[in-house]
């Protein structure tokens, strides 16, 4: 049983990943794109950005980002300085501290998890309104100097 092998189990979204680990103490500098998941104990200092709809970020305590992170499905519970977009699903545990601004679709956050930023929801269909114009009523005493 301590050797079961998670990599062909299904992931919580129905799709098995094949998940990438970044260890504590390991430091990217550059940008970084993957597919699966993502479980990141060091520190990227660049963007994070997947490929696919089902992609999954996890961020740990220990873990730093410094850059902006654009993924589906993302769990953070460690460092972010930069902007972070999830087009599906953010959750953010207490240990979250994100400096930059937010933007998901779901999310669910924890008590202690911390955002200095905007947050903002994208809904499916993002609709801008634009509202009649303002109907100029005339009164007697200006239709006659017309």
């Amino acid at each position: 049983m301590l050797n079961r092998n998670k990599r062909h189990e299904p992931a919580r979204h129905g799709h098995s990943h094949e998940t990438s680990l970044i260890a504590h103490g390991t430091v990217i500098c550059g940008d970084l794109r993957f597919s699966g998941a993502l479980h990141l104990d060091g520190r990227i200092e660049g963007a994070v950005h997947a490929e696919g709809e089902d992609a999954v970020f996890t961020l740990s305590e220990q873990g730093q980002v410094q850059g902006e992170i654009r993924v589906p499905h993302a769990v953070i519970n460690g460092q972010v300085h930069g902007d972070v977009y999830a087009s599906a699903r953010l959750e953010l545990a207490p240990q979250a501290r994100i400096t930059g601004d937010v933007r998901y679709r779901s999310l669910e956050m924890a008590a202690g998890a911390q955002v200095n930023g905007r947050m903002t929801h994208a809904g499916d269909a993002e609709i801008t309104r634009e509202l009649p114009a303002p109907v100029a009523e005339r009164n007697e005493a200006e239709a006659e100097v017309a």
